[in-house]
């Protein structure tokens, strides 16, 4: 029979998401609910080595629905990544008597909870990240948020780059993975969408295609660059120099992580979080909370960080047909 959980401990690990608040929100208040005692630890997995961690209750999570970031803070840590660190940081929650640990962020912050879980902690992840990267689930938090602001960036520079008759290559975020730039370039009628996964650096496709429409008699054209290919600003020269037509480079940057969680992102993050203590409190560990299919559901970490997620071709195509 599995030990019975006590004290629920929960970090936030990696890049900041909108919505990571919201989760946190619903671990410390479903916890309570439950009888168990919550341990917040700052910084991730560095805030644990360096044992900030702090008792949460209800109160200590009022009025943060709707604040954007993580009042826990996040931090990268180098050192967890060893195997001295990991168990240095099972020994520290075993010391605050941390027998449940959530963990939000994304793949790599899960891989921490997979190693954890192996020292013996029992562990579950939320996805937290605006990249929408992690395999097992079709949602995680963060990504409404962000791809709505760079949705809305998008429109306002559409606005001048029309008034100027200009092209804009307009970079947004999502590391190695393109939903962003594929969603915010559907939303935003873009005429080109470039993202890491099927980008195959023809670059003289996209000036011809520049120069066709400029004959038709297009006055401004659009190209949404995704993080993972970047070079935003030399590609923008090389535009300029190509077809004559005055090309200006946009990186949206790290605005897309801040702001005021969507309804989505608030309604997702409580529903995950409050999974993550309802798995802990009945004894599971190594698991991963996801939505799939219209609900919502946990899968193993091991299996989770083997899977692979794909763009969707059929998104590809009608983002090429809407362009036309």
């Amino acid at each position: 029979m599995a030990k019975e959980i006590n004290t629920i401990g929960v970090l936030t690990s990696g890049g900041d998401a909108p919505g990571m608040n919201a989760a946190i929100r619903a671990v410390v208040r479903k916890a309570c609910a439950n009888g168990k005692k919550v341990m917040g630890i700052r910084r991730g997995y560095q805030g644990l080595l360096e044992e900030d961690i702090v008792e949460m209750g209800r109160e200590s999570v009022s009025d943060t629905l709707d604040k954007g970031g993580t009042i826990l803070f996040t931090a990268r840590c180098s050192e967890f990544r060893t195997e001295e660190g990991q168990k240095k940081g099972a020994e520290i929650c075993r010391q605050y008597g941390i027998d449940g640990l959530v963990v939000i962020g994304g793949d790599g912050s899960f891989a921490g909870a997979q190693k954890l879980a192996a020292q013996g902690i029992n562990t579950v992840g939320v996805p937290g990240t605006i990249d929408l990267d992690i395999a097992c689930t079709d949602y995680s938090i963060g990504f409404d948020t962000a791809v709505n602001t760079a949705m809305d960036a998008i429109d306002k520079v559409r606005d001048t780059s029309t008034s100027h008759e200009r092209c804009s290559i307009i970079e947004v975020m999502g590391r190695d993975a393109g939903y962003i730039a594929l969603w915010s370039g559907i939303a935003n009628g873009a005429e080109d969408i470039i993202i890491p996964e099927k980008y195959d650096y023809d670059e003289q496709s996209i000036i011809n295609d520049i120069i066709r429409n400029r004959k038709m008699g297009k006055k401004h054209y659009i190209i949404i660059n995704a993080e993972g290919i970047g070079h935003s600003t030399s590609m923008a020269r090389r535009i300029e120099a190509a077809t004559g037509m005055e090309t200006r480079a946009t990186i949206l940057g790290y605005m897309q992580r801040g702001g005021n969680p969507t309804c989505r992102d608030r309604v997702y993050a409580t529903m995950m979080g409050s999974l993550a203590v309802d798995l802990l409190c009945q004894g599971k560990t190594n698991r991963v909370v996801g939505y799939k299919n219209g609900e919502f559901t946990d899968f193993d970490i091991d299996e989770a960080l083997a899977m692979k997620k794909e763009i969707s071709p059929y998104m590809m195509e009608v983002a090429k047909d809407m362009s036309k």
